[in-house]
């Protein structure tokens, strides 16, 4: 039998190939040239917020706008990272059986709105809500390695106690770095760490006690 006039042998894995690539190009991993992916379209950049998480881990990193490197993190206002810690932290108190999703968002905006309004209370060039939503965000990492930590121990105990504050400690140190650099407070950092420090420690209280029940 001979093929219809109007079908041609190769059609059909041809088009399959074309709907494969149009699926995967939506991801960056093909497509037309110099096409943006998905991750560049919602502003996503993974080795930002890679960096920026290495950064945050370490408490004792000097923050200078000079540095590129530095300055570039603390320009970005990326949400990505904080939204993913956020979830984290809360998925992590759920699996030690507090479900607490309602008190992480209304922290997080209540706190994000009050260090805003103080810090351009503090500093003449001021800064933007969403840069310190960021900054607040990314700090709140060392507190998803606490909650997840109560997913396998207690800290409503003495350990918990002891423990706690040295997070808190460990978050507060890194936000407070980060906002002197950007709003050259130096020599009021121990101003702006104080309701930061107040603010990451809502988070640990959660972390602690069940306040849902």
């Amino acid at each position: 039998m001979t093929a219809s006039a109007g079908y041609a042998p190769g059609s059909a894995a041809h088009s399959m190939m074309s709907s494969q690539m149009g699926f995967w190009s939506a991801f960056g991993t093909g497509g037309f040239p110099d096409e943006p992916s998905l991750m560049e379209e919602l502003g996503i950049n993974i080795g930002h917020i890679v960096d920026k998480t290495l950064t945050v881990l370490n408490p004792l990193h000097r923050y200078s706008s000079a540095h590129a490197k530095d300055a570039h993190l603390m320009d970005d206002a990326d949400l990505a990272g904080p939204l993913l810690f956020c979830f984290i932290f809360g998925m992590t108190l759920l699996l030690a059986g507090k479900s607490q999703f309602g008190y992480i968002y209304g922290v997080a905006l209540l706190g994000d709105v009050s260090i805003y309004l103080l810090l351009n209370l503090m500093a003449e060039g001021g800064i933007d809500a969403y840069r310190v939503a960021s900054v607040l965000g990314y700090c709140l990492l060392p507190l998803c390695f606490l909650s997840a930590a109560s997913v396998v121990v207690s800290l409503n105990s003495f350990v918990g106690y002891v423990v706690s504050p040295l997070f808190i400690l460990w978050c507060s140190t890194s936000a407070s770095g980060i906002f002197v650099s950007i709003l050259g407070l130096s020599d009021q950092r121990l101003l702006v760490a104080y309701p930061v420090c107040l603010f990451y420690a809502c988070f640990a209280l959660l972390s602690v006690f069940d306040v849902g029940r």
